[in-house]
């Protein structure tokens, strides 16, 4: 009998082990448990990663998004949404990611519910795609309160021996390899989402992206090469103002939201050397430009300073890849000609492609890449980090 009442005792505790074991899961599986532990990313990561990945995602809780470029402190309105950034006195919705909070995790982490969560550091677990046309991470699977900064610098610095500027890895991981249509299809996925500015904001942005290394206070005009104050931007003859490379008229976009602002091929010119450019094409020859030494125009075409050539056909390959016919945009292309009008294209290919290869990327061009990728819009644009995939692309 002894032998037979240890062997059942045994037994009921073999049975009670396993229950234990089975129903641990159960009961972390909650929405207050902590994120997941793969690798975190800062917000800035984030915004630079829009391409429908999971992610884990650490920042401060800033308030509560209600439009692409809204978001209020106070006064809160519902449980819906929280926008987070690296840093707890963060201003600008530029540097914000907009995180989804859905049902499950609506009363522990609602602004409506919980005001009191402002300022404070969330984790968040979620696919990172677009959230109110603007750098989000929706469809969260953990959240919890706190979490460490992570181990990668928020505004990584790429290196210009690195190809990709050391983003191949991570945010041309879909890229890396494919050549042709292939890879033209990759790369708009890749830099599809991103944060879109008001017009209004773009004043500021140029500001920021387009600085003087010299002088902090001026910015460098694209035609002319000169530093000038940032404050003298306006619409007087020797003012500054917002240039879009490719001609909002190639399209008939206009100053919208989405293409209009997109800071990737928006640059500061001088007021009057702008008019003169107008909508033309891109192409060679021409008479030179007074206020411009070094650009020449005709009737239908405009050539830039040889210091900016590169830079000119660089933005054009990523407007025309980027603005894809999706999102209500037109579909944006290059082509061999000239006088363009209105219609959707802008030339003149050839003569990008030459001047692509002739005036590689310098560290003005790079340090704006990164600065747009940073703080304003969250992503890049891929020609300036992989000038050769031009020609993969045409040839």
């Amino acid at each position: 009998m002894q032998s037979r009442f240890r062997s059942r005792s045994t037994w009921l505790a073999t049975v009670c082990a396993l229950v234990v074991v089975l129903a641990t899961p159960v009961v972390v599986a909650t929405a207050s448990t902590s994120a997941s532990a793969a690798t975190t990313l800062t917000v800035a990561q984030a915004l630079g990663a829009q391409d429908g990945r999971s992610a884990t995602v650490t920042g401060y809780v800033i308030g509560q998004p209600t439009a692409s470029n809204t978001v209020i402190r106070s006064g809160f309105t519902a449980d819906t949404a929280v926008a987070i950034a690296d840093t707890s006195a963060e201003t600008s919705t530029s540097r914000m990611l907009y995180v989804q909070v859905t049902t499950a995790y609506r009363s522990a982490f609602g602004l409506l519910s919980n005001p009191g969560l402002r300022g404070q550091r969330i984790t968040a677990t979620g696919t990172l795609t677009a959230y109110f046309a603007h750098g989000g991470l929706k469809n969260p699977t953990a959240m919890s309160l706190g979490g460490t900064t992570p181990t990668s610098s928020p505004t990584p610095t790429p290196s210009p021996t690195v190809p990709g500027g050391g983003y191949d890895s991570t945010y041309y991981a879909a890229a890396i390899g494919k050549t042709g249509t292939a890879l033209r299809s990759s790369l708009h996925s890749i830099i599809r989402s991103h944060t879109r500015l008001s017009y209004d904001r773009v004043w500021e942005a140029l500001k920021d992206t387009d600085q003087d290394p010299a002088n902090p206070n001026n910015v460098i005009l694209l035609y002319t090469g000169r530093s000038q104050s940032k404050s003298s931007n306006g619409g007087d003859p020797n003012d500054w103002n917002r240039e879009h490379v490719w001609a909002k008229s190639h399209g008939d976009f206009g100053t919208a939201t989405g293409p209009g602002t997109d800071v990737h091929h928006l640059r500061p010119t001088d007021v009057s050397v702008n008019a003169s450019r107008g909508n033309k094409d891109f192409d060679l020859g021409g008479s030179t430009v007074a206020e411009a030494p070094g650009c020449y125009t005709d009737a239908d075409s405009w050539e830039p300073r040889d210091a900016v050539k590169g830079d000119v056909a660089r933005m054009i390959m990523y407007m025309a890849i980027r603005y894809e016919g999706t999102d209500g945009w037109p579909d944006l292309e290059l082509n061999q000609s000239v006088g363009n009008g209105s219609a959707p294209y802008h030339g003149k290919l050839s003569v990008l492609l030459q001047w692509n290869q002739a005036d590689p990327p310098d560290a003005f061009e790079k340090r704006r890449n990164q600065v747009i990728h940073e703080r304003w819009q969250g992503n890049r644009n891929p020609f300036i980090d992989h000038p050769e995939w031009a020609t993969s692309i045409w040839g």
